[in-house]
């Protein structure tokens, strides 16, 4: 994990969630952070940048991105049938010095698994 991901999964841990993976390869695809806390799951894509320049690390996250996330997440369920149930959601970390912000995602089609 890297400085920005060590810093999102201790956020996440902080208010309850646990961390059950962490760079998590699906394919050739990679997941973030999987953080659950009772009956959610939520799929994190973390983005950091060390400077204030340039805008703001979530700035980083276009359709090809999200649409990477939701193809990895969609196998990462499939192979977890245990899950099944969850509430399932998405969220983007952007980290800068002093500060972490989070927003959900959202995509147009909803996992029915």
């Amino acid at each position: 994990m890297n400085h920005g991901e060590r810093r999102a999964a201790r956020h996440y841990r902080l208010r309850g969630w646990r961390v059950i993976g962490a760079n998590v390869r699906v394919g050739r695809e990679e997941l973030d952070l999987i953080v659950r806390r009772g009956r959610s799951i939520r799929f994190v894509e973390v983005k950091e940048k060390t400077g204030a320049g340039y805008g703001s690390p979530l700035e980083m996250i276009d359709a090809r991105k999200l649409e990477h996330v939701r193809r990895a997440s969609l196998r990462w369920l499939l192979a977890h049938p245990e899950l099944r149930g969850l509430e399932i959601g998405f969220e983007a970390v952007g980290v800068t010095p002093g500060r972490l912000r989070r927003v959900r995602l959202t995509f147009e089609d909803v996992y029915d698994i």
